[in-house]
């Protein structure tokens, strides 16, 4: 049995349909992003995941439980980061991680070597007493997301979880996920970032006009795009165009012949292996034409 199953789902707005019957499996034990522009419906669909929000038709399954006339043991195998810090100003960072950990059931040495372990894994022990009003934007993010995995869960939701993180927090954040997923937990994240997915996924969907329109692993879903990508740049490091190859002499002499007539002659060759950018933005615009 997979640990997420989601079949036909369509979803409205009044005249705007957001899903328009999307399909998606997912593995257990896997960490799976799902890639879509912002408008795309990742959202949507993880709301409708964590029981918040209903389909308008289709079926949608996570650990087996139905999210509508299951919602009740849905919401007992899962844990929810949103998109925006919900924390208690007025409380530290460890009193935060202690009442959710006792509110979950927890007892009171449990929860406070939960929250010791949390804070140092999201580096906020220095600030671990301090009230969070006095906390960053991104120290309050960190703590939002810790506090999304006090208690355990089979199936994690990660709504774009590192947005506004600086480099090493968002670090610090894909070790955790990658801790979770080699104990056994499903992790579902959307995001903006590729490289995250990238980094990260077993398997990468990307959503678009409320379809999946490509799925696989990274690998799998770069080799669509080619085996390599010829790029001309400017002095400055600026990318003036770009053509994807297949690997060949051949192809790589064509794409470069067909950029230079398309600039005018001027900047330097680069030749890179493709990324999720390259599927993300090829797969958007067969959609579009």
């Amino acid at each position: 049995m997979d640990a997420i199953e989601i079949t036909g789902v369509t979803k409205s707005f009044g005249d705007h349909r957001v899903l328009d019957g999307l399909d998606l499996q997912v593995r257990r034990g896997d960490v799976f992003a799902l890639l879509g522009p912002n408008g795309a419906g990742k959202t949507t669909m993880i709301t409708i995941l964590s029981t918040l929000a209903r389909p308008d038709s289709g079926a949608v399954r996570v650990s087996g439980f139905d999210v509508v006339e299951q919602a009740d043991q849905v919401r007992r195998v899962i844990s929810l980061t949103g998109q925006h810090a919900a924390v208690d100003e007025m409380l530290s960072g460890a009193e935060n991680l202690i009442l959710i950990g006792r509110l979950n059931g927890l007892t009171t040495a449990a929860a406070r070597t939960r929250a010791t372990q949390l804070l140092s894994a999201f580096d906020l022990v220095d600030a671990a007493r301090r009230p969070v009003r006095t906390y960053s934007g991104g120290m309050r993010r960190r703590l939002d997301l810790a506090l999304g995995l006090v208690v355990e869960a089979e199936v994690i939701f990660l709504d774009e979880p590192t947005t506004g993180l600086d480099t090493r927090s968002r670090q610090a954040l894909w070790a955790v996920v990658a801790q979770l997923a080699r104990s056994g937990v499903t992790v579902l994240l959307t995001t903006q970032y590729l490289e995250e997915a990238d980094r990260l996924a077993d398997r990468v969907a990307v959503l678009h006009g409320g379809r999946i329109v490509a799925e696989g692993t990274p690998a799998e879903l770069k080799a669509r795009v080619g085996a390599e990508v010829v790029e001309i740049r400017a002095d400055d490091g600026t990318v003036l165009a770009e053509r994807p190859v297949d690997g060949s002499p051949s192809s790589v002499q064509r794409a470069i012949t067909e950029l230079e007539l398309l600039i005018g002659g001027g900047g330097h060759v680069v030749l890179r292996r493709p990324t999720l950018d390259d599927v993300f933005l090829a797969l958007t615009e067969e959609v579009a034409a």
